[in-house]
């Protein structure tokens, strides 16, 4: 019997396997970000995009804008590629309406540009990365599997650690590395439509996470504008933070032309000074991680 796994595999490049382990863990990404992330042109992209939608590996749809026109194309994986990826991580295959699904879900998602928000970031680093030598997203984890019981901890630990249940909800976890430096942190994306003062609170969940492991990372606030950067910051230097943090605002970083990756970071307490995100591997208590591998 043809099974179209086996004919398909021999079509796909390593960057093409990359790309349908992003869509399969994270959802969702528009033309712009994959071509950013992974591709030397947007016009390079779009053709290998093209050939992925004709094979039936991703799926894509354009949501239409408020004032007319649409968006750029958003890429899901279709159900062939979903199969793809999990039988190359060797995984029981995704039900038979999993795409469906899936993009259901995305279409009508309230969501969406959280997440697209979200994954913006990571691409953002991915690209950043791509022309750098010695440079690299060596992880990139989703929100759902930070939030699995005993997510982050290592072979050995005891076993109610392993069962440890964190309380905060992280919108995901990164490792960047430069040359031999690692600097393993987790992301909280704002978008304005919460009180700061629970974006604070949250910090009190990652500080029993941190103890529980043994280990801290830094916790980075993206935040939408620089007001509202400038107020959390003040809340923070009357209630110094119980982990280590730093903020950026997303607004400044576009309009000075710089990444997440750059220097658009401030410590709380400190004398305001922007810090590249590889700057942060002082603020590391640790930084054995579970992996060290690229991202699959």
């Amino acid at each position: 019997m043809d099974d179209p796994v086996l004919r398909v595999q021999s079509q796909l490049t390593g960057r093409d396997r990359r790309l349908l382990g992003w869509l399969y863990d994270h959802g969702v990404l528009t033309s712009f970000q994959i071509a950013h992330a992974l591709f030397p042109s947007l016009d390079f992209c779009q053709r290998r995009l093209l050939t992925l939608y004709r094979l039936r590996l991703v799926g894509r749809f354009r949501p239409q804008r408020a004032d007319g026109g649409s968006y750029p194309y958003h890429y899901v994986l279709d159900q062939l590629g979903a199969e793809v990826v999990a039988a190359g991580r060797d995984e029981r295959p995704p039900r038979r309406d999993h795409a469906r699904v899936q993009r259901r879900r995305w279409t009508s998602s309230r969501t969406l540009e959280h997440r697209l928000g979200v994954n913006g970031f990571f691409t953002d680093l991915a690209g950043h990365a791509r022309t750098r030598a010695g440079v690299r997203l060596g992880e990139w984890v989703p929100e759902v599997d930070c939030q699995r019981a005993g997510a982050f901890t290592r072979a050995g630990d005891p076993a109610l650690l392993r069962a440890y249940q964190p309380r905060v909800r992280p919108d995901g976890y990164g490792l960047w590395v430069v040359g031999g430096v690692r600097v393993p942190f987790f992301l909280e994306y704002d978008t304005g439509a919460e009180p700061l003062l629970v974006l604070t609170r949250k910090l009190v969940g990652y500080r029993e996470w941190f103890i529980a492991l043994g280990r801290g990372w830094p916790v980075l606030f993206w935040l939408h504008s620089a007001a509202r950067e400038r107020n959390l910051r003040r809340l923070l230097a009357d209630t110094p933070p119980v982990v280590s943090v730093a903020t950026g605002a997303r607004d400044q970083a576009t309009t000075a032309g710089l990444c997440p990756a750059q220097a658009v970071w401030a410590v709380p307490g400190g004398d305001g000074h922007r810090q590249a995100l590889v700057d942060l591997a002082q603020w590391v208590l640790d930084d054995r991680d579970p992996a060290d591998g690229e991202v699959a």
